[in-house]
């Protein structure tokens, strides 16, 4: 067993030395110093350092700032809409547009893998009035978690009460918009004039504030209780104005919008369900806003091409500036027999070692300043312009690898062309030179 071990040691030693002997200008490049007179750093080296680090850095914020706007704003949308939304398609005129909540329904919603929540949504317009000033909004029966949830992230005073509770069918929630437009505050009680057939009222508490910067939103939603929504409405507890449906994939969100439609569809003409329904999704109820993240992406891809540019030429002005430098080293190597080709992969390894360290020094400062700004939140935003008052970020570290991976694999592929210059360095050049 021992001697096993040993020819084993001796085996992975042999390989680790062959390896080093035919990939031998990555040892060289990992042992040439960057000294400039055996004393500090070249300035060319220190500033191709530095240039890296830069352009890391800046492409790194560029990507979590984007990535990050993207997850703040497809939340919102989503809280508000949900992903798929089924809503009741009249046959005729006089049928209404009311979607019942019926078993064979629920069945078939059930039915689909993709599906992985849903709940009976039901809206109803109301008038909040004051002795001075009234406001029209939509009062939204909160009876789903994903979208308390939601409200609850947003709220600036109060909170979120269980609202299936009898002991809060009287309470709601309002947007900071109609708070102060109307001067309200937490525990003001407010009447509410509910418009269905006929006119009704309510005196509601206010139990919370929310705000979530999104104002085509929050101008016109309060949330309360589904039960009170219900019986102003004057429509039964399995019914409201739509189903919100949740799923298992945002990207997907179109292709499970037409199987949600063709799965209802076919319920209709089986006989599984009797009525027809017509589907919606957040992507088009939220199209300006995706719209405007799209653009984003332009934005993005123009920085990293710039950043990308900024950092390969330093690179380069300083690998020539190093092989300047390094013309006694040249001269040696091809005098000791080494091929051409061979002394300029010394330099571009070398490159991309300098290349290295600015990477890592970029990814130090970067991730640093992303993880207090994402714990913090302190560099902030103009919600009116932006929909959220703090810049967002969000990058894993996946995100992370394939930048630095991607970064690595195109600097050792630029800087090919520029190590020909070795090519044109001869031995009786460099003694001349001396």
């Amino acid at each position: 067993m021992y001697s096993f071990i040993l020819m084993l040691e001796f085996l992975v030693n042999f390989a680790f030395s062959f390896a080093l002997i035919m990939n031998y200008p990555l040892f060289i490049a990992r042992r040439l110093s960057l000294s400039a007179g055996g004393r500090k750093k070249a300035p060319a080296v220190a500033v191709a350092v530095a240039a890296v680090a830069l352009s890391v850095a800046v492409m790194m914020a560029s990507v979590a700032i984007v990535l990050g706007f993207k997850k703040e704003i497809r939340d919102k949308v989503v809280g508000f809409n949900g992903h798929i939304t089924l809503y009741a398609s009249p046959s005729t005129p006089d049928e209404e547009n009311i979607v019942t909540m019926t078993p064979s329904l629920k069945n078939e919603l059930e039915s689909l893998p993709f599906v992985t929540d849903f709940s009976l949504q039901a809206a109803i317009p109301a008038i909040l009035k004051t002795r001075s000033d009234f406001k029209g909004v939509y009062m939204k029966g909160l009876a789903d978690k994903a979208t308390e949830r939601f409200i609850s992230r947003n709220m600036e005073q109060g909170k979120v009460v269980d609202f299936l509770n009898p002991d809060n069918k009287n309470k709601i929630v309002v947007s900071a918009n109609a708070a102060r437009q109307l001067d309200l505050h937490v525990g003001d009680k407010i009447d509410t004039y509910f418009i269905s057939d006929e006119l009704r009222v309510r005196r509601l508490e206010i139990t919370g504030i929310f705000n979530t910067h999104f104002n085509q939103y929050d101008d016109l939603l309060i949330y309360g209780s589904l039960p009170l929504v219900q019986q102003m409405g004057q429509i039964d507890s399995d019914q409201g104005t739509y189903i919100q449906v949740f799923t298992d994939d945002f990207d997907k969100i179109d292709d499970y919008t037409m199987r949600l439609q063709q799965k209802l569809n076919e319920a209709v003409a089986d006989g599984r369900i009797y009525r027809f329904y017509k589907t919606d999704n957040v992507l088009s109820q939220g199209i300006g806003y995706f719209s405007w993240l799209s653009l984003l992406d332009t934005n993005v891809v123009v920085v990293l091409v710039l950043m990308m540019i900024v950092g390969c030429i330093t690179l380069i002005s300083g690998m020539l500036i190093i092989i300047i430098e390094k013309k006694r080293f040249i001269g040696t190597m091809k005098a000791l027999g080494a091929p051409t080709g061979k002394v300029r992969k010394v330099f571009v390894y070398l490159a991309v070692r300098i290349a290295l360290w600015g990477i890592l020094i970029g990814n130090l400062i970067m991730v640093t300043l992303l993880v207090v700004q994402e714990k913090t939140h302190i560099v902030p935003l103009d919600a009116e312009s932006y929909y959220i008052d703090f810049v967002p970020v969000s990058l894993s570290p996946l995100h992370i690898v394939l930048l630095d991976v991607g970064v690595v694999v195109i600097t050792y592929f630029v800087l090919i062309l520029p190590s020909r210059f070795v090519a044109r360095i001869s031995p009786a050049e460099t003694m001349r030179y001396e």
